[in-house]
């Protein structure tokens, strides 16, 4: 089904006539999952993030999640063109350093339907792995994705986001190779509200066995986004999120997180 939509979505956009460049997305990223839209050139974004490690559902007496301990993320990208991106990306889960590039490839269709494709491909450094007994020298991972964007009328935006993983499992003592597919949505209810989700789809592996879904509320005001989220997933940086979820997209099992950008331009 993932791939039927894949071709359904890239043969619309391809026999739509081209029209000048339009915003898909309003925000680089949806939750976990990268969009295509960038920066001005010259410009940098700066962006941190949280995901909590204790469920929402363990109530007041851990403050809905917000007493457990989480994962961080602080980010900066900069745009050296409008159709470039380049974002450095730290987290201290397992002390993931990731550095990755966005180029955006095509972009068109008709007013009622605009679409842009891009490409991203990045790599990861964990410089403190929780390796088991007989994995040594296993902390590189590498990750490519198709991004394939479009909106519908002036509020609806969708994307495709096909990916390919080296290493999803540090643990495993040969790195071997994943397949996974981002599903991402988000409607734009006014100017400086949306809802968004995201859907997650990956191989199952032992401590990675469930897909990560994501869903929250995004407030945009001028420079800013600022995005609540509830998500299974507790990790953060790409290619840890890629490579599966620990838990079940159940309700007694989300986690509260939030993502926070601020433009800086130059």
């Amino acid at each position: 089904r993932s791939r039927l939509a894949l071709v359904v979505l890239l043969a619309v956009v391809a026999g739509s006539s081209p029209i000048a460049a339009q915003e898909i997305f309003h925000s680089t990223q949806t939750a976990n999952l990268q969009t295509t839209e960038t920066l001005r050139a010259g410009n940098l974004l700066f962006e941190i993030s949280h995901r909590f490690g204790v469920p929402v559902a363990e109530g007041l007496d851990e403050l809905f999640g917000f007493d457990g301990p989480s994962n961080i993320r602080l980010g900066l990208s900069y745009a050296p063109s409008d159709k470039v991106l380049l974002s450095l990306l730290r987290t201290n889960d397992e002390d993931n350093l990731e550095l990755h590039a966005k180029v955006i490839l095509a972009e068109g269709g008709s007013e009622s339907m605009p679409f842009k494709l891009g490409v991203l491909g990045g790599g990861a450094w964990n410089s403190q792995p929780v390796l088991l007994a007989g994995v040594e020298d296993n902390e590189l991972q590498f990750y490519a994705q198709l991004l394939a964007n479009v909106l519908l009328g002036d509020r609806l935006a969708l994307g495709l986001v096909p990916t390919f993983l080296r290493n999803p499992r540090l643990r495993d003592v040969e790195a071997d190779n994943a397949i996974a597919l981002g599903i991402q949505a988000q409607w734009y209810a006014a100017p400086a509200v949306s809802f968004l989700a995201e859907w997650l789809i990956t191989e199952a592996r032992a401590g990675q066995a469930y897909d990560t879904g994501t869903f929250g509320v995004e407030f945009e005001t001028r420079g800013h986004f600022f995005k609540i989220l509830f998500t299974n997933q507790s990790r953060i940086n790409a290619t840890q999120v890629l490579g599966g979820a620990a838990v079940p997209f159940d309700f007694d099992q989300l986690r509260v997180g939030f993502n926070i950008t601020r433009l800086l331009p130059f």
